[in-house]
């Protein structure tokens, strides 16, 4: 799409902080009005549809695209996404451990530990944790305890979440980096560890290289997301 407006600028109304393209209100796909929570989030959004050239390319603006989803999809429909995300408790990625080698399995226990300590803390839990990938079933009180803080989250927040939890494949780890306090690059790196294994043994060509830094550009978007709306 071609570039049609002049300038962006973040303007307060009723429903939140709106964003204006020479004086214009900005929409979703949905035609809502592009209201956002905060004025950080706001500014942010505004200065990625400053940065556009000559045309304007939606793949460069991560934050309207969260606040987009956050408004047209997951708001209408907040109870059963935050359930959808939930879900990954069932299995998440820090109670499946490698069977080997031993090299393999101290990195996962040092990494993966102090989070599930944290998460057995911070909503009064408990996790069984195994080796290989054989399904373990997670105790009831901890999937429903882990649901409701789930639920509890506004629909911008579940955005930047849902892609914390995917990419990741860790609801532990995505709530580590939206209220934990967690430093972010260690939570991805500690989510990456199988992958870096695999690596060191047996190289890594190109697309692979490629895949893993546009996860971990998105995984840092995300978690700027979710910080720039809770702040």
């Amino acid at each position: 799409m071609k570039r049609f407006y002049e300038d962006a600028a973040v303007v307060a109304g009723e429903s939140g902080f709106e964003i204006r393209l020479d004086g214009r209100p900005v929409r979703t796909p949905a035609r809502a009005a592009l209201a956002l929570p905060t004025q950080g989030l706001a500014e942010a959004i505004a200065e990625e549809w400053r940065a556009q050239g000559e045309t304007v390319d939606p793949r460069s603006m991560p934050f309207t695209g969260l606040a987009n989803g956050a408004i047209d999809q997951i708001a209408p429909h907040s109870g059963s996404f935050a359930a959808g995300i939930s879900r990954y408790a069932e299995s998440d990625l820090l109670c499946y451990r490698a069977e080997g080698p031993a090299e393999l399995v101290a990195r996962e226990a040092a990494s993966w530990d102090p989070l599930l300590d944290w998460a057995m803390a911070r909503y009064d839990v408990a996790f069984r944790v195994t080796q290989g990938v054989v399904p373990v079933a997670q105790p009831a009180r901890t999937l429903e305890r882990l649901a409701a803080a789930v639920a509890a989250f506004d629909p911008f927040t579940l955005a930047g979440l849902s892609t914390l939890v995917t990419l990741s494949g860790s609801l532990v780890c995505g709530l580590a980096v939206v209220e934990g306090g967690h430093d972010a690059d260690l939570i991805w790196t500690a989510a990456e560890i199988d992958e870096a294994w695999e690596v060191e043994q047996w190289g890594e060509d190109k697309e692979a290289a490629a895949r893993s830094a546009r996860r971990r550009h998105e995984f840092a978007m995300a978690r700027a997301f979710c910080e720039m709306t809770r702040a």
